[in-house]
């Protein structure tokens, strides 16, 4: 039988880290790594952490780690956490069901005086976001040996301070940066809990979703620069227009990404900076991003070299200047097979209705799987909508996540091997 969550409990916890946000006068919530709002959601989850019994540390690029030590606490142990860093006007469950359910996994564990072995770790990973620097998962990458201390200093805010700026103000800096990077070995197992933010666990009616996969990432930031011109006496056939440049190439992106004809195959435009940005000027420069993300390394390799191309090619017929750079280019990553049957069988076991699937969204155990063991459970997204105010999960779906979490996290941290 599962191990009882406490509803009210898990239902205030995200409620109040909720309120920790630096544009209230929103309808969402908008939580930046190292703002006021965030520093002080950091306190609360921290304090919730010491409340629970775990032992909390920090590591130089402000990772939170909440360990409930196990009976052999020189075995490597069990992970599980997510973030609590939003985008601008986001929800209030993308990531914050997975760090409160991580440290209600702990608390009933110890509540009920479980014997574990091993000792069961919840974490807050440092910005999974791009919210503030353009770069998501900067503390997994960090544990995965993808960032350096030198790195921070180039990843730089729209206000020109540095990640490394930050770090030294709260005095991270002090620490030992060399110790945040992991080895295998060093975890024996991680399992994040999170919302699906997809529709289809709600349209299944099913209230588990068991993660086999998950699509990364590429990052392609691009300039356009054209000529800067009046909008009213510049002919048509005359103009170097960035913007116009920029909307045929969205365009093209748009349809490439569904010419491959599978779900998984997906490419975004969500940030464009014109310049001047004045309704009666002609654009004489255009910055802007695009995602893309798949399931299969190759094919968004293919898609990242033929939009490179056609952008290369419209400058060309248009008299502009382009330059674009990759600014990440993530590998997708499988969940472990193990992990994923422990998980199914906890479900199985109390008759539950799971349903296995692959993450569209990326998250932070993306890079964790580079050095443990990785499985995700996800819980139905209302809508399927998230990164949104109108993103939402019922209780009673993550009260039972953390349920099925805390009874794969036991079955792990009794485990010889995995």
């Amino acid at each position: 039988m599962l191990l009882k969550a406490n509803k009210d409990r898990i239902y205030d916890n995200l409620n109040t880290l909720s309120t920790f946000n630096s544009c209230p006068e929103q309808e969402g919530i908008t939580r930046a790594l190292f703002s006021e709002a965030e520093i002080g959601a950091r306190s609360y989850v921290k304090e919730l952490m010491t409340q629970a019994g775990l032992l909390v540390t920090e590591d130089a690029i402000g990772n939170i780690f909440g360990t409930l030590v196990g009976g052999c606490p020189d075995l490597a142990p069990v992970w599980s956490g997510s973030h609590i860093d939003t985008v601008r006007n986001g929800g209030m469950y993308d990531g914050m069901v997975g760090v409160i359910g991580a440290i209600e996994a702990c608390r009933i564990i110890k509540e009920n005086n479980i014997s574990h072995q091993r000792s069961i770790t919840a974490l807050v990973f440092t910005s999974e976001e791009p919210t503030r620097y353009k770069f998501g998962c900067i503390g997994s990458r960090a544990l995965a040996g993808h960032l350096s201390l030198e790195e921070t200093k180039g990843l730089v805010d729209e206000n020109g301070i540095s990640l490394y700026d930050e770090l030294n103000r709260l005095g991270y800096t002090e620490m030992d940066y060399s110790k945040v990077m992991r080895r295998k070995g060093d975890v024996f197992a991680s399992v994040e809990l999170h919302i699906e933010q997809a529709p289809v666990l709600e349209q299944l009616n099913c209230p588990i979703g068991i993660v086999e996969a998950i699509c990364a990432p590429t990052y392609i930031n691009v300039v356009l620069e054209g000529q800067q011109e009046h909008a009213g006496s510049t002919p048509m056939n005359a103009r170097h227009d960035a913007m116009t440049a920029a909307c045929e190439i969205v365009l093209k992106i748009e349809s490439l990404a569904q010419s491959y004809g599978n779900n998984y195959t997906v490419a975004t435009v969500g940030r464009m900076l014109p310049f001047p940005n004045s309704s009666n000027v002609i654009a004489g420069r255009v910055e802007f991003s695009i995602d893309i993300r798949d399931i299969s390394e190759d094919r968004k390799t293919d898609m990242t070299q033929k939009i490179c191309s056609y952008i290369d090619t419209i400058a060309m017929l248009r008299g502009l200047r382009a330059s674009h750079c990759v600014t990440a280019d993530d590998l997708p990553h499988s969940s472990d097979k193990k992990i994923v049957a422990v998980i199914e069988e906890s479900c199985t076991r109390e008759g539950i209705f799971s349903n296995k699937m692959v993450s569209g969204a990326y998250h932070d155990s993306l890079f964790i799987a580079e050095f443990a063991p990785m499985g995700m459970i996800f819980v139905p997204s209302r809508k399927g909508i998230s990164h949104d105010p109108a993103e939402y999960t019922d209780m009673d779906d993550i009260v039972l996540g953390t349920e099925v979490l805390t009874d794969t996290l036991l079955t792990l941290s009794n485990s010889k091997e995995i």
